[in-house]
C-alpha cells in the first residue's frame, strides 16, 4: 500500500460517498412531520378591564415556576395594617365604663382636649296644686273674757252649698292656754283635740245647705291675750281675727 497511495485515498473518497449518500436518504425519508417544531406559545387570558389579551402582561402575571430548595415568591399583596388608637384615660386605653354615681346616673365622658360638659342643673317639681276652697265658712268672735287671762270664744260656721257638708276647726290659742270645754250650740256634738297647742274640732254632724252653726270653746290661762293666733275651717282662714 506503501507505493501505490492512489488506492488509499480513492478508498477514503469512496466511503465518504457512500455516507453522504446514506446522510441524504435518512433526511428526506423523514419528511416534514419530523421537523422541528416551534416551542408552544404561552398559554393567554383576557384581563377583565380592557378585553384585550396582552401576552406579555399575562406572562408577566403567570407564577414562577418553584425551584427545589427556594421558597416561591409571594405575589398576592400582604393585608395593610390596622392602625391602633389609644384614648387617654387609663392603661385599658379608654375602654372603661364610667362608674355610677349615688343616684344611679352614669356621668357623660370626659373629652381631655375639648371643653368640660357643664352640670345641668335639676328642673324642681312643680309646687302642688292649692287645694279647692271649702263652701264652709267661718267668723270669729270673743263671747266672753276674764281680765284677759280668761275667755269664751265662738266660730260661726255657715255652708254656702246646696247639700251639707262637714267640716274641722283649727284654731291656735294663746301661748301657755289651757282648754276647759268646748261644745256646739244646738247641734250634735263632735270630736274636741288639743295636741302641740292646736286646738281641733271635727263635726259630729254635718251642716245643712245654707245653714249655720256656732262653735264655742273656753279657754284660761291665756296670759293676757283673748284672741287665737290662727283659725281656719277646711284649711280657709277665719274671718274676724
Amino acid at each position: 500500500m506503501a507505493s501505490s497511495p492512489w488506492v488509499v485515498v480513492a478508498t477514503g473518497v469512496l466511503v465518504m460517498v457512500v455516507l453522504l449518500i446514506v446522510a441524504l436518504a435518512s433526511y428526506r425519508s423523514r419528511g416534514p412531520a419530523f421537523e422541528a417544531r416551534p416551542a408552544d406559545p404561552l398559554p393567554t387570558y383576557s384581563l377583565p378591564e380592557s378585553g384585550v389579551t396582552n401576552p406579555a402582561r399575562v406572562a408577566a402575571n403567570l407564577p414562577e415556576p418553584v425551584v427545589p430548595g427556594l421558597t416561591p415568591r409571594r405575589t398576592d399583596t400582604p393585608p395593610a395594617e390596622v392602625p391602633v388608637v389609644v384614648v387617654p384615660g387609663g392603661p385599658s386605653g379608654g375602654d372603661e365604663l364610667p362608674t355610677p354615681s349615688a343616684g344611679g346616673v352614669v356621668p357623660p365622658p370626659v373629652d381631655p382636649g375639648g371643653e368640660q360638659p357643664r352640670p345641668t342643673t335639676p328642673v324642681p317639681p312643680p309646687p302642688p296644686a292649692a287645694p279647692p276652697s271649702s263652701p264652709v265658712t267661718g267668723r270669729f268672735s270673743v263671747r266672753d273674757s276674764w281680765n284677759n287671762e280668761a275667755f269664751i270664744g265662738e266660730v260661726l260656721l255657715y255652708n254656702r252649698d246646696r247639700v251639707s257638708r262637714p267640716w274641722t276647726v283649727r284654731l291656735v290659742p294663746p301661748s301657755g292656754s289651757r282648754l276647759v270645754t268646748s261644745w256646739v250650740e244646738g247641734a250634735p256634738q263632735g270630736t274636741p283635740r288639743m295636741s302641740g297647742g292646736v286646738f281641733t274640732y271635727t263635726s259630729g254632724v254635718n251642716v245643712g245647705p245654707g245653714a249655720s252653726v256656732p262653735l264655742r270653746f273656753h279657754f284660761e290661762n291665756t296670759g293676757g291675750s283673748i284672741r287665737p293666733s290662727r283659725c281656719t275651717v277646711d284649711g280657709v282662714p277665719c274671718s274676724g281675727l
